[in-house]
């Protein structure tokens, strides 16, 4: 596997545990600040550039989609991933299922089949990461109803236990389909979550990483007919050139990214003006946040 950002999360105990999560901020005064106000006083240091070789590009007629892979989580199904696009699996394919509030969902879509050729249909599944091997999660303070404590790992929303933390299924997350056998998928398939969180789904399916650009052409194909959202025929399949990691593509025609960092002070300024959000409009500030309705900023490099 090359690159990736496994190695700087992946190492001593975390020392931090549910008892010792911080109290809710109290409110700013007055109005809070906007998302654009909040990106536009950052520094360029609470900045990470997102890394080519854990980025794929998904290109459709009408734009690109953009994803953020996270190896630290799932590493043997991020590696088997970069393996399929590099000998091609993808090229020509298709999302094949939108399912109204749910999933778009992508595959090989070949008539026949192409079997992968240095790449896996199925591995084992990567659900969870003993607690003691990340040593960095950015707490949310707020309460949660799945899980102990939520927050975000290097920008990925993710949840925990005493015993194990895992990636969590957000809009914009992306992970490996499977049938019942949980080892049945390996990233052959893959889908995105377009609607409401169903976070029930966490700890369920590998969850391989995140769109950080293109999820208004993920969420605005038509919606499939059959059942579970598939599309009922080829002919309604939505169609990719291919799915190819950013190393691969060269630099002139590469989509550079960078994320606001979860660990820094903008982050947390943007989190708490977003649960005590006041302004012309929003009259009574709620003083919670949930999960999934915060999104990290993600913006072209600088």
């Amino acid at each position: 596997m090359r690159g990736g950002l496994a190695l700087g999360l992946l190492a001593l105990a975390a020392c931090q545990s549910p008892s010792m999560t911080s109290a809710i901020p109290p409110p700013p005064p007055g109005n809070t600040p906007t998302i654009p106000e909040v990106i536009a006083a950052s520094k360029p240091d609470e900045w990470r550039r997102i890394d080519p070789e854990n980025t794929l590009y998904m290109d459709f007629p009408n734009g690109r989609v953009i994803i953020e892979l996270a190896p630290h989580f799932a590493p043997n199904h991020v590696a088997n991933i970069r393996a399929l696009s590099r000998e091609g699996f993808w090229t020509n394919g298709a999302v094949t299922r939108v399912q109204d509030n749910f999933v778009t969902q992508w595959a090989q879509a070949a008539e026949p089949a192409r079997p992968p050729k240095v790449g896996v249909e199925k591995l084992t599944a990567e659900f969870t990461l003993p607690r003691s091997v990340v040593t960095k999660f950015d707490v949310l303070p707020d309460p949660d109803t799945f899980a102990s404590e939520v927050g975000f790992v290097d920008g990925f929303s993710a949840a925990r236990d005493k015993d194990s933390v895992w990636l969590t299924h957000c809009y914009g997350m992306v992970g490996a389909g499977r049938d019942a056998d949980e080892n049945s998928g390996g990233g052959t398939e893959l889908y995105v979550i377009i609607g409401q969180s169903p976070r029930a789904l966490d700890r369920q399916l590998t969850v391989v990483g995140r769109v950080v650009q293109g999820m208004e052409i993920m969420s605005a194909f038509p919606r499939g007919t059959g059942d579970a959202g598939f599309y009922k025929t080829p002919a309604e399949h939505q169609h990719y050139a291919d799915i190819k990691l950013a190393a691969d593509v060269p630099a002139a025609q590469r989509t550079n990214l960078e994320t606001l960092r979860t660990d820094s002070a903008s982050f947390q300024t943007l989190v708490n003006s977003r649960r005590w959000r006041k302004d012309d409009f929003y009259k009574h500030p709620v003083g919670r946040i949930g999960l999934c309705n915060i999104t990290v900023p993600v913006r072209e490099a600088k």
